[in-house]
């Protein structure tokens, strides 16, 4: 399979994709002042014809994927050394100018333990001399990197490497481990981390590094909808200029020792490095000499006519896009006033322009954010819309995007008091609003991702199991919030829609209240003018029926009726054979009457 390496640069939608245009046209139409090629490749999956891989030792491709440690049948060999290298070698740093390329390289893989109880020895990335070839005597614990003679000093055939380290040896941390490796396999750096399962488990590794902070850096998880979240596991500095020649060859390898039986099987790898290198002015590398021999003065003239020509043709042709771009950013800002204007009906717009934090965002950057609302980034589904997980392009975010569907009861007004509402709210307590997105009919708002999900799935789902403790703090934190809507701003906010799938929890299980599509700001010593019943069943107060004002009081009870969940384990409102639909509320004061309160808990085992 060929890598895809075309550059898509798509209808501008912002004046920051138009200026990427602009300048991506420049640097086509002055081929003669323009950087050193990067290297760029992606490949989602393997087969024998890529003929810009080289396999080297018992690496092969086979059934979409790369088995580095096979017969090619899927029979794991002992004392094996198998690597694929791209083809092409990487122009890490430029002798002339002393600039270093920047890089990032993600694949995706397996170790597969097939005779247990131990796995060995494990697989790396590894950048190495251009020309690289398996080293002597490399199989097992030198993972196919390093001669077994140089292993802990390697400088006469320099080697960097990131491994993934499934055996433990006398120079190795306990337990499997990730391991950043220079010039020795005693990594420098290290996090222990289980790297083999049983079942069909894969494994997604980026690797990155910032040629200014001189960091090498590692992020590995083993989700199944995997997202670089920005933070990074592993990190050490390294000045490469200074350990790798200007020339290398970049690849993955894995070792095998005498008694094991292990698949080290790659199933994706991608590769970009940058175009910081200003290249040599002379006639250097692939590039044929544009004069040669005695009769060379004349084709210079000839060339930089060309160059003469090129520049102000393509001049020309920038002025005149960038007139296009200035006339079509001016329309486009009008029409977003017009739009922010519409939905937030003049003053409600000030009011949020001088809110701190959430930002407008265009759809076009939640779609890429998304993977354009991929069904595996899904987190859920409620009345309003669809929920999904997203990584904000070049900010590494990781956000959960709300998509209001067009036949959801929440229209403009509900998306605008949602978003009016919770960008003047700050608490530890409350979920955060990182931005939201108005389109014509699309409506969407950008939150923190909470890692743990909603209270609900954790009260009833597969996850159910929380502990005493963790309940108590779970309400203490949703109190907290309440406190804070009611009493301590200068106007009070009435939440309306309490409920456990409102309640988002975070890593450490902190809880966060969310949602308000339903909320109200309301003056202190004032009582909030609704005319429609809003909430959910179960949840609202018996005087919400006779009177659709909303109050202070109907949350509390909406509290009131969490705190009982979570304590006792029991939704709401709750279908039983004998009495059909029953009430979480009535049902504990019936017990509470009869004196037998307590067995309210008894479901609760945690």
């Amino acid at each position: 399979m060929s890598p895809l390496t075309s550059i898509d640069i798509g209808t501008p939608t912002t004046p920051k994709a138009m200026f990427s245009s602009l300048f991506t046209l420049l640097l086509t139409l002055i081929p003669l002042i323009c950087f050193v090629k990067a290297t760029s490749f992606n490949y989602p999956s393997f087969d024998s014809s890529t003929s810009s891989l080289k396999f080297q030792g018992n690496a092969s491709a086979t059934n979409g994927s790369i088995e580095l440690n096979t017969n090619g049948r899927g029979t794991p060999l002992p004392n094996s050394v198998g690597r694929v290298l791209y083809a092409e070698p990487l122009h890490l740093w430029d002798s002339k100018t002393g600039m270093v390329a920047d890089f990032t390289t993600k694949f995706s893989f397996m170790i597969k333990m097939l005779s247990p109880p131990t796995a060995g020895d494990g697989m790396a990335f590894f950048i190495a001399p251009n020309g690289s070839q398996i080293p002597p005597n490399s199989e097992g614990g030198t993972l196919g990197v390093f001669a077994e003679t140089t292993k802990f000093n390697s400088t006469q055939s320099p080697v960097v490497a990131v491994e993934l380290d499934t055996y433990h040896n006398w120079y190795d941390p306990e337990g499997n481990h990730v391991g950043i490796d220079v010039n020795s396999i005693e990594s420098v750096a290290t996090w222990n981390r289980t790297l083999v399962y049983a079942n069909d488990t894969r494994g997604y590794l980026w690797i990155g590094y910032n040629s200014s902070t001189k960091n090498l850096s590692v992020y590995l998880t083993f989700d199944k909808n995997p997202v670089f979240d920005g933070n990074y596991v592993l990190t050490h500095v390294v000045d490469l200029k200074k350990v790798l020649p200007e020339w290398v060859d970049i690849g993955l390898s894995a070792g095998t020792g005498s008694y094991f039986h292990v698949q080290n099987n790659i199933y994706s790898w991608e590769f970009n490095s940058t175009e910081k290198l200003v290249p040599d002015s002379g006639t250097g590398g692939n590039q044929a000499a544009l004069v040669s021999g005695a009769n060379n003065e004349k084709p210079r003239k000839n060339s930089r006519g060309l160059v003469i020509g090129l520049v102000v043709g393509a001049s020309a042709v920038i002025g005149g896009l960038g007139l296009m771009f200035f006339i079509w950013w001016k329309k486009r800002k009008g029409t977003l006033e017009e739009e922010e204007e519409d939905i937030f009906d003049g003053s409600g717009k000030n009011d949020y322009e001088r809110a701190a934090g959430p930002r407008r965002f265009t759809y076009s950057e939640l779609a890429r954010a998304t993977n354009h609302f991929a069904k595996e980034g899904k987190l859920g589904e409620g009345g309003f819309g669809e929920v999904y997980r997203g990584l904000v392009p070049h900010s590494n975010l990781d956000v959960a995007v709300k998509r209001v569907s067009r036949g959801s009861k929440q229209g403009k007004k509900e998306f605008a008091s949602e978003v009016n509402i919770i960008s003047r709210l700050r608490h530890k307590n409350l979920v955060r609003l990182e931005g939201w997105c108005h389109e014509g009919v699309k409506f969407l708002l950008v939150y923190e991702f909470m890692s743990n999900g909603s209270l609900d799935s954790h009260l009833y789902g597969k996850n159910a199991g929380l502990t005493w403790e963790l309940r108590y703090k779970i309400a203490l934190d949703l109190a907290s919030a309440l406190l804070y809507l009611h009493e301590e701003g200068e106007q009070y906010v009435v939440h309306r829609d309490i409920k456990p799938s409102n309640v988002m929890l975070d890593s450490a299980f902190n809880a966060k209240l969310g949602d308000f599509g339903l909320a109200r700001l309301v003056d202190h010593e004032m009582v909030a003018k609704t005319t429609m019943l809003a909430g959910t069943m179960g949840y609202l107060a018996p005087e919400c029926f006779a009177s659709s004002k909303a109050r202070k009081e109907s949350d509390v009870y909406s509290f009131g009726v969490v705190a009982l969940e979570i304590a006792c384990g029991r939704r709401a409102v709750e279908h039983t054979e004998e009495e059909g639909k029953e009430g979480l509320v009535a049902w504990v004061a019936q017990l509470y009457e009869n004196g037998r309160h307590f067995e309210a808990g008894t479901s609760v085992t945690s």
